[in-house]
C-alpha cells in the first residue's frame, strides 16, 4: 500500500453515488497558486433545492424556489468567508464561528472547540471545515471534521490536520464515505488528491465525475499566493 499516493479527485467520486459535501484544499502544480474547492449533494427535494451566490469575496447558498423551502436549518450558510489573509469554507454555519474567532485573535481549531456534528438523527452529519492563510507570500492550510463517536450521538470527536502545502498536491475530505441509511460518516485522514495548474481542469474533474442525479453546486477558487488575485468558477445545476 503506497500511503504517498496521490490521487485523481475524478476517480476517487466517480462511482459514488453520495459523498455529500466535500473540501479540497492545495497548491497548484506549478506552486503560485492555492486551490480551494467545495460542493453540495442532495437527495432530498428540500436539499436539491438550493444555488450558490457570489457575494464579494464571499460564498452564500440560497433557495433556488423559495416557495419549496421546507426547512432551512442546515442547508442555508455562508459556505466561504474571509477575514484579513485567511479564507475559511466549511459545509455549515461554522462558517460564522471560525470568522467570528479569527477577528477575535484566536485560531481556526479553537472556534471548532464550541461546535459539534449536525443534530440530523440517525445520520448525524460531520460538520467539515477548511483555512487557508496566506502571508508574505506563503501559504499554509487546515482542516478539520467535527463527527459523533457513538452511534446515538451521545459525545463528538474533533480532528483537527495542519499542513505544509506541496506542488501539486491537496487533501479531500467530505461528509460521507457512501449512500447508505443512515448514512455512513467520512473516516480517516482526508485524502491525497493532485491539484493542476488549471482552475478549470480541476473544476471539471470535480463537476463531471460527481453524481449527476445527486450532485447541486460546485464553487473553485485559485488565490495567487504572491498578489492575493483570485480565480473563481461556479456551477449550479438549479438555475
Amino acid at each position: 500500500m503506497n500511503i504517498y499516493k496521490i490521487n485523481n479527485i475524478g476517480e476517487l467520486i466517480r462511482d459514488n453515488t453520495y459523498v455529500g459535501r466535500g473540501i479540497v484544499i492545495g497548491k497548484s502544480k506549478d506552486g503560485k497558486k492555492a486551490a480551494i474547492a467545495y460542493f453540495i449533494m442532495g437527495r432530498s427535494e428540500n436539499s436539491r433545492n438550493r444555488i450558490f451566490r457570489e457575494e464579494g469575496d464571499s460564498v452564500t447558498i440560497y433557495p433556488f424556489d423559495e416557495s419549496k423551502v421546507e426547512d432551512p436549518s442546515l442547508i442555508i450558510y455562508s459556505p466561504i468567508r474571509v477575514c484579513d489573509n485567511h479564507t475559511i469554507v466549511t459545509n455549515g454555519d461554522q462558517t460564522d464561528t471560525i470568522y467570528d474567532f479569527l477577528a477575535q485573535g484566536a485560531r481556526f481549531s479553537e472556534a471548532l472547540e464550541v461546535r459539534e456534528f449536525e443534530p440530523d438523527c440517525p445520520n448525524f452529519t460531520p460538520r467539515i471545515s477548511g483555512m487557508v492563510t496566506i502571508e508574505e507570500g506563503e501559504f499554509t492550510y487546515e482542516m478539520s471534521i467535527l463527527k459523533s463517536s457513538t452511534p446515538d450521538g451521545a459525545g463528538c470527536n474533533r480532528f483537527t490536520f495542519s499542513y505544509e502545502p506541496d506542488d501539486g498536491l491537496g487533501h479531500f475530505i467530505h461528509t460521507y464515505m457512501c449512500d447508505g441509511t443512515p448514512i455512513p460518516t467520512f473516516c480517516g485522514e482526508p485524502e491525497r488528491v493532485e491539484i493542476p495548474d488549471s482552475i478549470d481542469e480541476l473544476t471539471n474533474s470535480l463537476w463531471s465525475n460527481l453524481n449527476e442525479e445527486n450532485k447541486i453546486s460546485l464553487y473553485v477558487r485559485y488565490i495567487d499566493i504572491e498578489t492575493g488575485k483570485t480565480e473563481n468558477r461556479l456551477i449550479n445545476k438549479n438555475s
